[in-house]
C-alpha cells in the first residue's frame, strides 16, 4: 500500500507548477482587483471563461477560493421567462406534499426520509404561515 502512495501526485488544474499563482491569505486579497464566484455573482457578474489569477485560503489552507479579475469578468446572464418556469416548477417538485394534504410549502421537503410533510407523516401540525394552500376544487356545474 506504501508503493502505491508514493506514486500519487496531487494535480492543480489552474497552477502551471512553478507556483506562479499567489495564494492570499483571508482578507489579505485586493478586493477592488480580485473577487471569488460568489463576489462576482453579489455584484452581477461572472467569471466569464477567464481563469483564476490567484487563491485565497483561510482555517490554515482547509478552505480555499479562486480569485478572479474584476475587470475581465462579464454581465450575469439575464433570467428567461422558460428558465424561471424550469426552475418553479424543479422546486415546487421538491416543496409539494406528495400526501393527502397537496399543500405547497416555503421550504423544501424531507421527501427521501419521510415522503411527505410532517402533517401527513406524523399528524404534527404545520404552521399556516409555512405553506399556500393548495387551490380549491372547482365543483360548480358552469
Amino acid at each position: 500500500m506504501d508503493d502505491q502512495d508514493e506514486d500519487l501526485v496531487d494535480v492543480d488544474l489552474y497552477d502551471p507548477g512553478d507556483g506562479s499563482l499567489p495564494v492570499y491569505r483571508w482578507k489579505q486579497a485586493g478586493r477592488a482587483q480580485l473577487a471569488t464566484r460568489r463576489q462576482l455573482r453579489e455584484m452581477g457578474l461572472r467569471p466569464g471563461g477567464a481563469e483564476p489569477v490567484a487563491r485565497i485560503e483561510c482555517r490554515g489552507g482547509k478552505r480555499w477560493a479562486w480569485l478572479y479579475r474584476i475587470d475581465l469578468a462579464k454581465p450575469k446572464f439575464a433570467m428567461t421567462l422558460a428558465k424561471e418556469a424550469a426552475l418553479d416548477k424543479a422546486m415546487a417538485a421538491r416543496q409539494t406534499c406528495p400526501g393527502p394534504c397537496g399543500r405547497r410549502y416555503f421550504h423544501c421537503l424531507p421527501l427521501r426520509t419521510l415522503g411527505s410533510c410532517l402533517e401527513c407523516f406524523d399528524g404534527t401540525p404545520a404552521d399556516p404561515a409555512s405553506y399556500i394552500a393548495p387551490p380549491a376544487k372547482h365543483l360548480l356545474a358552469a
